[in-house]
């Protein structure tokens, strides 16, 4: 596995997103990136990953891609692939490119289960010794996996987690409009809120169509592989 940048703006917030409950992470960094009209700068590339290239406004988007806003100085970490398996090396990478552009804060966004009906609601940790103010609850109990739990076992940076309720496995728009509400008012990115949603349904309805692909991608793999052996 390796970390590949074309640029290296320094100083920065990194915030992350992997496919996870909800698929929250991925729809809330995917929506950053294109509201803060953010940059592709690098890619994190291993053969591992399963290799799903997407094409998005005729351009490619790779499994594992990091993009940079100037503006608000933030590097998003964005992934669409699978990557089950793979958390310690990929909490590793991140790890690199926080100690390669002296991330001031690694923020990780996340969905976890939840079976109480009703509207999202968003907790909040950080390995910080300052508790920041955040609008969401602290998170005092749960179990957090996937590359976040790798990160807060090994990050030496300080990480915050932004966690959103979501009750299915399918992606969620409304606990990554969730996300966004609480991240835009811990970064002051003065998100307008009216088209959120509409936008967040795209994502899904745009996440849901790479989930279909990938997962056709791998089956047919899969077919192939057994009537070449079978």
């Amino acid at each position: 596995m390796e970390l590949v940048l074309n640029k290296k703006p320094q100083g920065v917030t990194i915030v992350e997103g992997f496919p996870g409950f909800g698929f929250v992470g991925t729809i809330s960094v995917e929506f950053l990136i294109e509201h803060t009209k953010a940059e592709k700068i690098g890619r994190i590339q291993s053969n591992d990953v399963m290799p799903v290239a997407a094409v998005h406004n005729s351009q490619l988007v790779e499994p594992l891609s990091i993009y940079y806003s100037k503006k608000k100085n933030l590097v998003f970490v964005h992934a669409i692939s699978n990557i089950q398996g793979l958390e310690w090396q990929i909490a590793d990478m991140i790890s690199e490119l926080c100690k390669t552009l002296k991330a001031k804060k690694l923020i990780s966004l996340e969905g976890i289960a939840s079976a109480t009906p009703g509207e999202p609601r968003a907790f909040y940790y950080t390995t910080g010794k300052v508790k920041e103010k955040v609008e969401a609850a602290v998170l005092k109990e749960g179990i957090v996996m996937g590359v976040t739990g790798a990160l807060l076992l090994r990050s030496k940076v300080n990480m915050s987690c932004i966690f959103a309720e979501t009750h299915s496995s399918l992606p969620d728009s409304r606990a990554a409009a969730k996300i966004i509400e609480v991240l835009d008012s811990y970064l002051g990115l003065k998100i307008d809120y009216k088209p959120l949603l509409k936008k967040a349904e795209e994502f899904e309805a745009k996440l849901k169509g790479l989930v279909e692909k990938s997962r056709n991608a791998t089956d047919q793999k899969a077919k192939k592989e057994l009537d070449y052996f079978g």
